[in-house]
């Protein structure tokens, strides 16, 4: 099952090989179609070899995707929405479906922050590197002077966890608090105490959702979220600890910058991590994230 995939792809190639020696190179038709069925291939294969980079136990999970402002009010509530959108860009690109768990506006414009769940195959692989901080260097549309601003916004990116996997949740562990919902949303939402917060007492770790009219199914996903966040925990706990075996500790933390978003005085974005980079930053904030999300998995698997 794992190698018909393979044998399929070599198996077109030959095709298009036999093909190749047939078309008569002044038929411009023929030759173009010929063109297209070798880029599709050449998708296909990059798809399946970036398979092969995967490793850990829960990439092929659905992934739950959070994006918070950092300090700078306004400028990095407008951040955390161009991020969104551009998160929201690739999703769509990949079929994959997705839910809002919860959602606060910024007070003056924007998104203050935002968590999704991401339900497609390989979402949380493919995605895993995107957790960190992002920064976003450009002459501010909010400041009347037109002056340069840098903006910050911290991702992190879990695996949706699996019914059949145990997390040891203690009801005892657990404040549960319920409040009115805020932002955007039906009259049902924001009129009734549906919101549900979860904060995980021997951890300090807070989860909410307020996007469901029932105070019911919104304590289910918080619940689905803190399975998922602690299960986090102790797995990268155990790939630190892994990781001081092998004395090739790489860092793992929330406040690690990862990636520069240049829009002036010129254009640029660089993965601070791989040392990838592109002048294409339209095409990267329209969630053209592909190369960064390659280039984070083969960097990781050399480290491995």
């Amino acid at each position: 099952m794992i190698l018909e995939p393979w044998r399929a792809a070599w198996g077109e190639l030959e095709t298009l090989q036999e093909l190749s020696t047939l078309v008569d190179p002044a038929d411009t038709a023929a030759a173009e179609d010929l063109g297209r069925s070798l880029e599709t291939l050449a998708g296909t294969i990059a798809s399946l070899e970036r398979r092969t980079l995967f490793q850990g136990e829960a990439d092929a999970n659905n992934g739950i995707l959070s994006i918070a402002a950092g300090a700078g009010g306004t400028e990095s509530c407008d951040w955390v929405s161009i991020l969104f959108r551009m998160y929201s860009r690739w999703i769509e690109s990949k079929g994959f479906k997705t839910q809002v768990l919860d959602y606060l506006a910024g007070e003056e414009a924007g998104i203050k922050s935002v968590t999704i769940e991401i339900q497609g195959e390989y979402a949380f692989g493919l995605l895993q590197g995107e957790a960190g901080v992002h920064r976003l260097v450009r002459i501010s549309p909010f400041d009347a002077n037109k002056r340069r601003h840098t903006s910050f916004a911290a991702v992190d990116v879990i695996p949706e966890i699996p019914d059949d996997i145990q997390v040891d949740v203690q009801e005892k562990d657990l404040r549960i608090d319920v409040y009115r919902a805020s932002g955007p949303g039906g009259q049902g939402v924001n009129t009734t105490d549906s919101a549900v917060r979860i904060t995980h007492i021997p951890t300090g770790i807070v989860v909410q959702c307020q996007n469901e009219r029932s105070q019911h199914k919104n304590k289910a996903f918080a619940m689905k979220v803190l399975r998922a966040r602690l299960y986090e925990v102790e797995r990268r706990r155990r790939e630190e600890a892994l990781a001081k075996q092998y004395a090739q500790k790489q860092k793992i933390e929330w406040g690690s910058q990862i990636r520069s978003y240049v829009l002036q005085p010129y254009q640029m974005v660089k993965d601070h991590r791989t040392g990838l980079e592109t002048g294409k930053t339209q095409e990267v904030l329209n969630g053209g994230i592909d190369p960064f999300l390659d280039a984070y998995l083969r960097w990781k698997a050399q480290k491995r």
